[in-house]
């Protein structure tokens, strides 16, 4: 399968005694799911925020479907996670005074396309059609965060970075996010990378990484 993501030589330092992430060569398939495991302070979420565009390394490159990230400009940089990536965090970041329907939509505001026959489609997707005009503080944590992976899905993009993206959800709304994932995983539109401190995890998806000190300490394909 082809690689989707090439990263080479992977660097990032916040001072001369503080370094992140000490020379990280990795490659990732289009259309799989990648598992980064590793301890607090390990470097797994500065390597998501550096493929998901959200921060630049100090030195190395990051080719996404052959495109350089790590030298386009601010601009660019933004468009193309834009039009490329979506992102699910541990914390939901919705809008309190918009419905979900809004906040979906939101995202597709920063796209300059607005449809809501396509926000309304999105979560229905994530299993939502029954919430549209409820507002985040109706909904319970995992609904919150079903509504955050419909905004991440509602410009198709290639690639969706989850970092500990049932951190703050019981053990069965956490189950319900992984099988949408899962769910996600199996069209094969999508390539997904996970970052996560829970073993059990890994074994979701098809590969796991294990990250410790700012370097990749294992590469192993998930037993099932």
């Amino acid at each position: 399968m082809e690689n989707l993501i090439e990263i080479n030589q992977l660097v990032k330092e916040y001072d001369r005694k503080t370094a992140a992430l000490k020379g990280i060569d990795l490659n990732i398939e289009q259309a799989s799911w990648t598992t980064i495991l590793g301890p607090s302070g390990s470097g797994k979420s500065t390597l998501l925020n550096i493929i998901g565009c959200l921060d630049r390394p100090s030195s190395g490159s990051v080719l996404i479907g052959g495109i350089e990230a790590t030298r386009l400009s601010s601009g660019k940089l933004a468009s193309f996670r834009r039009d490329n990536i979506g992102l699910v965090f541990q914390q939901q970041y919705l809008v309190g005074y918009l419905s979900a329907l809004e906040n979906v939509m939101l995202a597709q505001y920063y796209h300059s396309v607005v449809d809501e026959r396509q926000a309304k489609e999105a979560l229905e997707r994530v299993g939502l059609a029954h919430r549209l005009e409820h507002r985040p503080s109706q909904l319970s944590g995992g609904e919150q965060q079903r509504v955050c992976i419909a905004r991440a899905l509602i410009n198709d993009p290639k690639i969706i970075l989850a970092d500990e993206p049932t951190g703050n959800l019981d053990r069965e709304n956490s189950e319900n996010i992984y099988m949408l994932l899962q769910e996600l995983r199996s069209e094969g539109h999508h390539t997904i990378i996970l970052v996560t401190h829970d073993e059990k995890v890994g074994k979701l998806g098809d590969r796991i990484i294990k990250i410790a000190d700012g370097k990749i300490q294992s590469d192993e394909k998930a037993s099932r």
